[in-house]
């Protein structure tokens, strides 16, 4: 537990809540109410080991901070309890409600002990494959990651992916993947990332079908119309991991039939940008210039020249 004023907010809730979620209790002196709920509040993060870290603001010694997270929220009493996750306030409540009332709020926000353990195991496949590691400890981690927390994007997305980076040289991962995206095909309507891995697993399930390489450059050679040719190729390539060669085979389509088979040439090159591009780095907090910011500055990601080049591409093609 932490007393939070101007001086520390930016260290110790802003930057504090991107690391896990902190629960703000504003409170006064000559709050009866807030006597009461502080106890509670103390033991609860005891018992949640460290899930969320609890800090307290005296609202008649930091009348800014609490003003203005009261005028946020629309509220004009304390106790008020305001619970910060990656840098911003995303809820809160409102009287010294019962311990189980807060328990139900707090299992809203603050991760299970579950889905902490999968974040650690998503966080050591990660620093495996970024320093060369063993590719099997990484996917052995990540499918545990799955399953222990189904529900964690990020872990079910880099299991996704390296199953399919390894799909051309271990047919039987391009199953495991078709196993492992089924409980999450829903997502593709609303999540992009996941359009993009179905894009990249229809290749892997047709490319063990697909003509001979020989065979589809012969085709298009005597037809440089011949889409489903041009199609086979580009879905070969996105299979074997050749991404803007696949591209490029996909802009032949597009340069002459621009809505070709309902735009599946361009939704598969859209999805491959998907692929391409890195996750956008947490937001970090914003430095204090003397007046409360209660939301962390968005990190800008660094610019990648082959994405950005064949984004111009589809630009120029399209437009």
């Amino acid at each position: 537990m932490i007393d939070i004023t101007l001086q520390n907010f930016e260290t110790d809730l802003i930057a504090a809540s991107m690391r896990q979620p902190v629960l703000l209790d504003i409170w006064a002196p000559w709050c009866g109410p807030c006597k009461s709920l502080g106890p509670v509040l103390e033991k609860l993060e005891v018992a949640y080991s460290g899930r969320f870290a609890l800090a307290k603001l005296n609202s008649d010694e930091q009348q800014e901070i609490a003003g203005q997270l009261s005028q946020a929220f629309g509220v004009r009493s304390i106790p008020f309890c305001v619970m910060f996750s990656q840098g911003q306030p995303v809820d809160g409540f409102v009287g010294a409600i019962p311990e189980a009332q807060i328990r139900e709020f707090l299992d809203k926000h603050v991760p299970s002990t579950n889905e902490l353990e999968a974040e650690a195991e998503v966080a050591e496949a990660e620093d495996l494959l970024a320093a060369g590691g063993d590719p099997d400890a990484a996917l052995a981690k990540l499918q545990e990651a799955v399953a222990m927390a189904p529900d964690n994007d990020v872990a079910r997305l880099d299991y996704l992916k390296l199953l399919l980076q390894r799909a051309s040289m271990e047919p039987a991962c391009v199953a495991q993947a078709r196993a492992a995206f089924g409980p999450v095909s829903i997502k593709v309507m609303q999540d992009a990332r996941f359009a993009a891995i179905e894009h990249w697993l229809k290749a892997a399930e047709a490319a063990p079908g697909a003509r001979s390489a020989p065979s589809l450059a012969a085709a298009v050679a005597a037809n440089k119309r011949d889409f489903e040719a041009r199609f086979e190729i580009a879905q070969c390539l996105l299979a074997a991991g050749d991404f803007t060669a696949a591209m490029d085979e996909l802009l032949e389509i597009l340069m002459r039939d621009k809505a070709w088979n309902q735009d599946l040439a361009r939704k598969t090159y859209v999805a491959i940008l998907e692929l391409m591009t890195k996750p956008a780095p947490k937001p970090v907090a914003g430095e204090s210039k003397g007046t409360l910011e209660l939301t962390g500055k968005a990190a800008v990601p660094a610019s990648d020249p082959v994405l950005d080049q064949y984004r111009r591409k589809l630009s120029m093609v399209l437009f």
